[in-house]
């Protein structure tokens, strides 16, 4: 009996250690993958340079906000590099940037464009993505990306040509939206384009202000030029302007008018610190710029980012369409949400061309603006 209660307990034992290796094996297995993924990814180290300064509300936060997802998700060392507007500084700071450990250099607009692939040339080892330009140059080692801005502005026009002749609480019989651009340019004009096209699209006769702020950080002025339109007539208007465009957000919310907002969701981003200014918002013309960067940063570690390319994103390659949120969904009613849903269906399919500004002269431009100029 003693023999056989010796051997048994040498058998548990000689189990509970077998047990304990394995456990051990395996939480040092685990330990070595999780050891190896988080190495993989604390050693990416990617830098944005914003030609300009956060607190946009819409272009510049939606790839800032980009960023806090490559952080987060890919555990991605970064930085945000707040240029400001003064561009003989852009071109001193992607030097310096390029002459640092980065492994990913990021920045966008088509006024950097120019720089970044110059620069990029003369630093053929680093790497670097244009989230945002029409620039269609690109040198071996430069993503770019451009947007359909024409594209989601149809969209935003045929939002505006539907509101502004409806029956809607805020809406007049003029028959006039509004165009407030930060600058007199080729990016913000290929949003007038595509605008205009989609409003005359649902609403032939309807006639369009247009307004430049001559600045992308003036929210004072953006509304003081804002509030003009509203007084002659507009009762929805469609910003395009970075910080100054804010400023239209204000005046629509003073004069009890729509607007329509760029770039990120801004009725949502107000929901929570200034509701009813959110709910004079019916819609934003969304670039999704945050995926796209995450999307770009992911492939690169994946070895799969094809660098030399220009790639363009539409509503087919979800890069661009419209805010949809609670107040979309309260304001517009079932019929017109259905005209839009037809519109964006037949844009995906290619069965509506939409006009660009890019190739356009200032002539040209300015015989759209005043086809539609208000009497």
């Amino acid at each position: 009996m003693k023999r056989f209660m010796s051997l048994l307990l040498a058998f548990v034992l000689v189990f509970a250690v077998f047990v304990t290796g394995c456990s051990n094996n395996e939480k040092n297995d685990s330990g070595k993958d999780v050891e190896k993924q988080e190495e993989k990814s604390s050693d990416l180290k990617v830098v944005l340079l914003i030609p300009g300064n956060l607190g946009d509300k819409s272009f510049f936060d939606a790839a800032n906000h980009g960023m806090e997802l490559v952080k987060e998700e890919l555990g991605a060392e970064t930085k945000v590099i707040e240029m400001g507007t003064d561009k003989t500084k852009w071109e001193p700071t992607l030097i310096d940037v390029s002459e640092q450990d980065w492994d990913l250099i990021i920045s966008g607009t088509w006024e950097i464009s120019e720089s970044l692939n110059d620069i990029a040339k003369e630093y053929p080892d680093k790497k670097y993505i244009n989230f945002d330009t029409s620039v269609d140059e690109t040198p071996e080692n430069v993503y770019s990306m451009f947007y359909k801005t024409n594209e989601v502005s149809f969209l935003a026009g045929a939002v505006a040509g539907l509101v502004t002749k409806s029956d809607m609480e805020l809406a007049n019989e003029d028959n006039v939206i509004g165009f407030l651009g930060g600058m007199d340019n080729p990016g913000i004009n290929d949003f007038l384009v595509g605008y205009i096209q989609g409003a005359q699209y649902v609403n032939p006769d309807v006639k369009v202000a247009v307004s430049y702020v001559g600045d992308f950080v003036n929210p004072a002025k953006g509304k003081e030029m804002a509030m003009a339109q509203y007084n002659s007539g507009v009762d929805v208007g469609f910003n395009v302007a970075g910080q100054s465009g804010l400023g239209q957000l204000d005046a629509a919310k003073e004069k009890g008018k729509y607007a329509i907002g760029v770039d990120s969701d801004q009725a949502m981003l107000f929901k929570d610190t200034d509701t009813e200014k959110a709910e004079h918002i019916i819609t934003s013309a969304v670039k999704n710029i945050d995926s796209a960067i995450l999307r770009a940063v992911k492939k690169y570690q994946e070895d799969t980012l094809p660098f030399g390319t220009y790639e363009v994103l539409g509503l087919k390659e979800d890069g661009i369409g419209l805010a949809k949120n609670e107040f979309y969904e309260k304001l517009m009613t079932d019929d017109m949400k259905k005209q839009i849903e037809e519109i964006e269906e037949k844009l995906s399919k290619g069965e509506i061309e939409v006009n660009t500004a890019f190739g356009l002269s200032t002539e040209e431009i300015n015989e759209i603006r005043e086809s539609v100029k208000p009497q």
